[in-house]
């Protein structure tokens, strides 16, 4: 007896040891990714190589666990995983843990995540609600520009968390790459990781879905295009820190992909790997290449959902003629052919969901006889904000929309099918209503 009260204290340091190491190890995440009825995906990072694995169970049934696949962590996949939850039931809510070279990691924070409702045929779509926001920028002293910081306001993330929303869409500029990083995979790597792993963001990548795409500064330099050389290896770090259901679509490249949730679709599109360099004055002008275009015409023309969200970085109703909306460096023939081809196929309820800009507005284009065209624009979360949005010449926004600050978005889809109601809220970083305003849907047979 005597040798074991010597012993217990020993065995439980070298247990606090092996826990506090692994959580050590942890570099961030758990993130859950994309969410369907059956399958869920959840992304981390380590700080070095490890073996990792997530067992989860249905909430306030823990005795009924289950595992995803192991992955060993890797230095050339920047140390990340994507795990994949398949053993699940649709419309449950899960708790999870992770496991670090076996042994479970003690988080600060509870970790959920949920598959989607089956619904058609059976009952009204599900409520739900999502966030959305683009332009992230995490400080680095040693590599930022000189003079005062250009990110802040970082608690922003705390106040996502505590929205409780089904799932989050990450706009484009989710990280500023510096010129000292988007030539080289060890530069990306950095970039990536340097940001995923601020404190402010952990609790919210761990109790919420996320999806993502990628504009000019996660793609390469200021304003990148189909030119920069390096592209193939920054969609790759894409792909290693991000977990959509795809990165492109059948035989076409980019950081493309597409998903349901309740009755809408959700198509994801990437503006810079095809596209045309900003100030060539040849040649056709284009911002989604043709292959990607048809693919987009094609999935709104066959769905059904009652809403179809557009996700792409840059602006696309907006008749300001800067930056980088459509309206802009040539660009305006594709964007006619896009409203031409809404207007022709008589498609509702067409959202274009954008960011880019620095401030935030909607624009709504409307037209006797043909359907109404929305674009939700978010921006930005944690980047510099663009005090001069009001005067730029939109003249399709909403006046009272334009927000001037860090700001994000929630979107909520509420009520029978019959009587389906789309409410956009802005929120400031604290999580303030700055700005609310609802939608009705046009009706059309589904």
């Amino acid at each position: 007896m005597k040798q074991i009260k010597y012993l217990l204290p020993v065995f439980a340091i070298i247990t606090n040891t092996l826990v506090f190491s692994q959580n050590q190890i942890l570099s961030s995440g758990p993130m859950p990714g994309y969410s369907e009825m059956r399958e869920v995906a959840i992304w981390l990072q380590t700080k070095d190589s490890a073996t990792v694995f997530v067992k989860y169970w249905p909430i306030g049934q823990k005795s009924d666990f289950h595992f995803t696949n192991l992955v060993n962590t890797v230095r050339d996949q920047a140390f990340t995983a994507i795990l994949i939850a398949d053993t699940l039931e649709p419309g449950n809510r899960y708790q999870y843990d992770i496991y670090i070279n076996n042994e479970r990691v003690d988080l600060a924070y509870e970790t959920f995540f949920k598959t989607q409702t089956i619904w058609l045929w059976r009952t009204d779509p599900p409520d739900f609600s999502f966030l959305m926001g683009c332009g992230t920028y995490i400080n680095e002293k040693a590599y930022d520009r000189p003079g005062n910081p250009y990110g802040d306001g970082y608690q922003i993330y705390n106040s996502m968390a505590e929205k409780q929303a089904d799932f989050m869409l990450w706009l484009g500029d989710n990280v500023y790459l510096r010129q000292q990083e988007w030539n080289t995979k060890t530069g990306l790597f950095h970039r990536y990781t340097h940001d995923r792993s601020i404190p402010e963001l952990q609790k919210f990548l761990a109790s919420t879905h996320h999806y993502a795409i990628l504009d000019d500064h996660d793609f390469g330099p200021n304003d990148s295009d189909r030119s920069f050389w390096n592209k193939n290896q920054s969609l790759e770090a894409f792909e290693y820190f991000w977990a959509n259901p795809s990165y492109g679509v059948g035989n076409i490249e980019g950081a493309i992909t597409s998903f349901q949730y309740g009755d809408a679709d959700f198509f994801l599109l990437d503006n810079r790997t095809h596209r045309t360099p900003n100030k060539r004055k040849t040649g056709e002008k284009t911002q989604l290449g043709e292959e990607q275009l048809q693919w987009l015409f094609d999935n709104l023309t066959s769905s059904y959902a009652r809403f179809k969200f557009v996700v792409i970085g840059g602006q696309v109703l907006s008749t300001s003629g800067v930056y980088e909306a459509y309206t802009s460096y040539g660009f305006e023939k594709e964007r006619q052919r896009i409203i031409d081809f809404i207007y022709a196929e008589e498609i509702q309820n067409v959202i274009f969901l954008t960011g880019d800009v620095h401030f935030s507005e909607v624009s709504v284009l409307r037209e006797e006889g043909k359907p109404t065209i929305w674009d939700i624009t978010s921006s930005p979360l944690t980047s510099g904000v663009n005090t001069n949005g009001i005067e730029q010449n939109n003249t399709l926004r909403i006046t009272e929309s334009v927000i001037m600050q860090r700001n994000y978005t929630q979107i909520s889809l509420n009520g029978p099918k019959t009587e389906r109601e789309l409410t956009i809220r802005y929120f400031d970083s604290d999580g303030k209503v700055l700005w609310e305003y609802r939608i009705e849907p046009e009706n059309r047979k589904q």
